[in-house]
């Protein structure tokens, strides 16, 4: 399993939101390519880059600091905030992003996500699903984690067997500090053992990573224990390939 250290993004600052919550943000940085350079020297391979300017607009609004950052450090990144169209996922790509991350798209237009996964491929898409256990059932939210969608985690990923990265998080437990939902994701492995599932929410500690790497989950996105200091990224590193 690989560790994917996370920065969210508001207006080029480094954040964090507790349960998505934009009244509950806490600033860590102004340095996001400070930040990266840390990741780097850590041992990290890869980072998850979140515009949520982008995410609350319905449109990105940090593309010049993504296309800036991307070409400047020596991480792999996958992004993610606000991207709906063709048009904006090749702008990022054609500047040296690694991965666009969808997730509101695939549940409005269902079509329109499998066409940008014809046009750009598995392996340049994550399909993000933000999930909350409802009578021990995967329910995917919607709208900044404020609607239900009336349908389970299962139910949305059928409709794309091309999928290879799929990111789900986990509502309850996103930076909380409180511990990933491990068997959740043991379930979606279970179901789903082809993807490579990126595990998002609750990790605190290096057993937290030693935990969900023995799902087979793929990645693990650590952001707030990171920033933190509830662990360094060469440790987080360490634990999670095992």
């Amino acid at each position: 399993m690989k560790l994917l250290p996370a920065i969210d993004l508001i207006g080029g600052r480094c954040v964090r939101l507790a349960q998505g919550d934009f009244a509950r943000e806490t600033v860590y940085s102004d340095d996001p390519a400070a930040a990266l350079a840390d990741f780097a020297s850590g041992g990290a391979a890869e980072a998850h880059l979140v515009d949520l300017d982008g995410a609350r607009a319905g449109s990105p609004r940090q593309h010049d600091l993504f296309v800036a950052l991307a070409q400047s450090s020596a991480l792999n990144l996958q992004v993610a905030g606000g991207f709906r169209t063709a048009e904006q996922v090749a702008a990022v790509l054609d500047c040296g992003v690694s991965r666009v991350v969808i997730g509101s798209l695939a549940l409005a237009d269902p079509a329109a996500f499998a066409a940008l996964l014809d046009r750009f491929g598995s392996d340049r898409l994550t399909l993000a699903l933000d999930v909350r256990l409802e009578g021990g059932a995967a329910m995917v939210a919607v709208h900044g984690w404020k609607v239900g969608s009336g349908r389970t985690l299962g139910e949305v990923l059928r409709q794309f067997p091309t999928v290879r990265h799929l990111l789900v998080t986990d509502i309850v437990t996103d930076g909380m500090l409180s511990g990933p939902n491990v068997a959740l994701m043991t379930s979606v492995m279970s179901e789903f053992p082809s993807v490579e599932l990126q595990v998002s929410g609750g990790v605190a500690t290096l057993d937290d990573l030693a935990a969900l790497r023995a799902t087979g989950a793929a990645r693990a996105i650590v952001g707030k224990a990171i920033w933190e200091r509830r662990f360094t990224v060469a440790e987080g590193v360490a634990h999670a390939r095992g």
